[in-house]
């Protein structure tokens, strides 16, 4: 017979929102019961160096997150390795099933399931993940200073990417299946301005090209999808900017959504459409994406859990 368990606050997901909820809920003496998802420690485990996480001059993704759940643990946490494949949101105390068969009842949830980086799909895309190919500038860029490097997209994240990526790049060269961009008409212009960015346009990525010893990035093999030529670009790093997807299949048809599926909070705080129901981290925020805000908002939403729970005292 599966196993029930009851909490206060299930936290569901194990990114920085995750077990930075997990140490405030534990403070507040709350016992959460945290449930790490299919991803133990998020989209930072895919990461190599991070160097812009306060108190942190450089430390890889992974250890990162090891310390924060160590964290989080210690305060209290219980920390569960399950997977929530339903929610339910209908009654009180709200119900999520894991896919273990427990089923853990609450009064409270705090959701910090992120959002996934949209890629390709390619085999050599995967095999250099981390070692070249990466989806954050913001977190690699500085890693490629005087390099050459490529961003594949078309939209704002691929030119805000570009942008960002000639701080530290020679050149970037920004590689789009159609012949126009749809991003903002004013990153576009500033795109255009930019000596750095050299735009290949109606090419598509065939394959990243690479060495093992050391491992790392040497170009691409692009495509021109008007002629079929094949063609190659020298580079050390590859940025796919295709999009995020957020990860919010447990409530996509609970909760309100905004900016193509990103949940909905109310300002100021990690509230959503459902009272007691609490999001932070990328499931909400399209904007910023770092692991910093990420944390910031999982102290925010244990603080709101704790609030929603004396009032209803």
């Amino acid at each position: 017979m599966a196993e029930t368990r009851h909490t206060k606050v299930l936290i569901i997901g194990s990114g920085p929102a995750g077990y930075t909820a997990g140490v405030y809920a534990s403070r507040a003496m709350l016992n959460p019961i945290l449930v790490q998802g299919i991803e133990p420690g998020g989209q930072l485990t895919t990461t190599t160096e991070v160097e812009n996480y306060p108190g942190f001059t450089e430390i890889q993704g992974p250890d990162l997150m090891i310390k924060m759940q160590e964290h989080a643990s210690a305060m209290g946490c219980e920390i569960i390795g399950d997977i929530i494949t339903d929610l339910d949101t209908s009654a009180r105390p709200f119900k999520a099933t894991g896919d273990s068969g427990t089923v853990y009842t609450t009064d409270a949830v705090i959701l910090c399931t992120g959002a996934r980086a949209k890629w390709l799909g390619l085999d050599s895309e995967e095999a250099y993940k981390g070692f070249g190919v990466s989806a954050c500038a913001t977190c690699d860029g500085f890693f490629y200073r005087g390099q050459e490097i490529v961003v594949i997209g078309g939209g704002n994240t691929a030119v805000e990417e570009a942008l960002f990526l000639t701080n530290f790049a020679s050149k970037v060269t920004l590689i789009h299946r159609r012949d126009e961009l749809r991003a903002e008409k004013i990153l576009i212009d500033r795109l255009m301005k930019n000596e750095k960015i050299e735009p290949l346009w109606d090419h598509v990525l065939e394959d990243v090209l690479g060495e093992d010893t050391p491992k790392g990035v040497t170009g691409v093999r692009v495509k021109n999808v008007k002629t079929d030529a094949v063609s190659e670009i020298p580079c050390k790093g590859v940025f796919v900017a295709i999009g995020h997807a957020p990860a919010n299949e447990l409530v996509k048809d609970v909760l309100e959504l905004h900016n193509g599926g990103y949940v909905s909070v109310k300002p100021g705080t990690t509230e959503t459409s459902i009272p007691g129901i609490f999001a932070a981290g990328d499931l909400t925020d399209h904007k910023y994406r770092q692991a910093i805000t990420s944390a910031g908002m999982g102290c925010m939403a244990a603080l709101d859990a704790e609030r929603f729970l004396a009032e209803q005292e």
